[in-house]
């Protein structure tokens, strides 16, 4: 496995290199290991309508870039108090996310720097019954991204002003509530360990070798930054107007369908949410859209699909129902 230390802190050009390192696997690459940290900046998941997710005063006081990832899953606040670590594997045959597999390395080189961590919920690592990690991960024709952020000297204070905070996650925005969930490794790391020290035990836990970024993938990750992660195009987007929004949190995740619908017919349909999908939701909301209003449409629209492979960990019937709700 080949070991990536990005030094730059842009996260537009990061989450560029991401990408251009994925799009690029292939049955003879190499696995990668990859730590990297951002800047203050707000990472909004793939299906999340970003600005529903940060406070936009906020956002705009401290010129904050507000990026989207490739990934499903949260928002999350970074700074330089986040280590954000990625695996990258060709791995055939893998069709669901398998986050426990990327995860048990990450919790065995924490033990050996004091943390007592362990695996919670589908995608977080705690840390004395605090949150101090969560991933997200994106599968391709055999190709796997795993990754996800390490709190190891966060500024909450900073987090919570960013965030607009989904109120089924937190009783109040206040930095008390965001505190009670979340916790910095480096209250629990033996003491004189360094940010610096946790990347060497990291690296070598998942037995990785030094590595330089290769020029080709650095060229394809400008490329990606000038054309699509640092363009407001895709970062926020032009939101359409909608008639109906209909949201529930399932154990797996929240989902939010939002439908705009002209003289009876569907004419958009957007899904937001902080789930995981294996197939882009693009697919399933086009099958929607120029249906008729009707439950009796939506039911044969959706015949034959297989929602698991947009909303991971569904059970189907009860995400069937809810969608044919949504009219």
């Amino acid at each position: 496995m080949q070991y990536l230390r990005l030094t730059t802190h842009d996260p537009s050009y990061n989450l560029a290199v991401e990408e251009a390192l994925f799009s690029a696997l292939n049955p003879d690459s190499e696995p990668c290991f990859m730590l990297w940290q951002n800047g203050p900046s707000v990472i909004v998941g793939c299906h999340q309508n970003a600005m529903e997710e940060v406070n936009a005063e906020e956002v705009r006081r401290r010129s904050l870039p507000v990026v989207r990832r490739s990934t499903g899953g949260g928002a999350v606040y970074h700074d330089l108090g986040n280590l954000n670590f990625s695996f990258l594997e060709y791995r055939p045959g893998v069709r669901k996310v398998d986050f426990r597999h990327y995860l048990e390395p990450i919790v065995r080189a924490l033990g050996r720097c004091g943390v007592d961590a362990r695996i919670s919920g589908r995608n977080d690592l705690e840390a004395g019954g605090r949150k101090i990690s969560g991933s997200a991960q994106r599968l391709a024709q055999g190709r796997v991204l795993h990754h996800g952020t390490l709190l190891v000297d966060a500024d909450f204070e900073d987090m919570t002003m960013a965030l607009h905070p989904d109120p089924e996650k937190y009783m109040s925005k206040g930095v008390a509530s965001v505190r009670a969930r979340v916790a910095n490794i480096s209250e629990f790391w033996k003491a004189g360990t360094t940010l610096e020290d946790l990347c060497g035990v990291l690296a070598d836990e998942m037995g990785a070798v030094p590595a330089d970024l290769p020029e080709a993938a650095h060229r394809e990750a400008l490329r990606l930054q000038a054309e699509k992660y640092g363009r407001w195009e895709w970062n926020i987007g032009a939101s359409p107007k909608f008639t109906s929004s209909t949201a529930r949190r399932f154990p797996w995740g929240r989902v939010q369908v939002c439908l705009q619908v002209e003289k009876g017919i569907v004419t958009a349909c957007r899904i937001y949410g902080d789930f995981f999908a294996v197939e882009p939701t693009a697919r399933l909301e086009a099958l929607l859209t120029g249906c008729q209003a009707r439950r009796e449409a939506f039911d044969d629209a959706l015949k034959g699909a297989d929602l698991s492979q947009w909303f991971s960990g569904c059970q189907e019937d009860e995400m069937r129902a809810f969608l044919l709700a949504a009219l």
